[in-house]
């Protein structure tokens, strides 16, 4: 990828500024940035400590994954999607219990917000911010059961394995439903459920305009990002699968 800096002078026929002013000439200059320019050796001494300081840190090893996990390896559910709704569950519930006296019912993130594969071997917050380099943060909407019963046909239209947990949806060949399950109880649409996603889809990024429907919604201050982290230290290791909460009878 190309990178340039572009310079403008302008020049105008007066010497004072005023509001009326008009530049008589516009000139431009554009300077290819490449790799054949030489480093700043001050401003490379400069930043090496504290290069060196957030390496370290990024290379911190935090749990051990025994296979890979990539996001192409199943088109209803992934494993790696399973992890991070499940870790969004485990570690989202008990703040917003705290806070509302309420539970979590589903989560659900989107597909494009896994943004890197984990590959087998050890896990470090490297591995967090590749596969989380957004700024989201972990917020619950209280859905009607009518808005998730539109959220589960967003899930069979797109056909996309968004992360999921606390539903098991199951689809027959022609994709209808065949069952679908909250929290082990029927859906019902009058029923208030409470749906923890992000910020970016609770204003109906990806399409996703269900959201707009909640009668509430409470921000947890928790980025996803840094509730990855905590879920890695505290699993030393990880052993997600593809499971039975969303599938298609063949």
């Amino acid at each position: 990828m190309k990178r340039y800096l572009l310079f403008l002078l302008l020049t105008a026929g007066a010497c004072k500024f005023n509001d009326n002013y008009t530049p008589a000439r516009i000139e431009g200059k554009q300077l290819e940035i490449t790799p054949n320019i030489p480093a700043n050796d001050s401003l490379e001494n400069f930043i090496a400590p504290y290069k060196e300081h957030i390496n370290k840190e990024m290379e911190e090893v935090l749990a051990y994954v025994p296979y890979n996990l990539s996001k192409s390896e199943g088109r209803y559910n992934t494993a790696i999607g399973n992890l991070m709704a499940d870790a969004l569950m485990e570690l989202s519930n008990p703040i917003f219990n705290k806070r509302t006296g309420e539970n979590i019912d589903v989560v659900l993130l989107n597909y494009g917000g896994i943004r890197s594969s984990i590959a087998k071997g050890d896990v470090t917050t490297r591995s967090a911010f590749q596969v989380m380099p957004f700024e989201n943060e972990v917020v619950v909407a209280a859905l009607k059961g009518e808005a998730v019963r539109e959220m589960i046909h967003y899930l069979i239209d797109s056909g996309t394995a968004h992360p999921v947990a606390g539903i098991e949806l199951q689809l027959d060949k022609d994709n209808s439903i065949k069952k679908v399950l909250i929290q082990g109880k029927p859906l019902e649409d009058s029923a208030t459920y409470y749906v923890a996603t992000n910020d970016y889809l609770l204003e109906g990024g990806d399409n996703m305009n269900f959201f707009l429907k909640a009668e509430e919604a409470t921000y947890l201050d928790y980025k996803i990002r840094n509730l990855l982290i905590d879920y890695f230290k505290a699993k030393d290791t990880l052993n997600p699968v593809r499971d039975q909460r969303f599938i298609k009878v063949e």
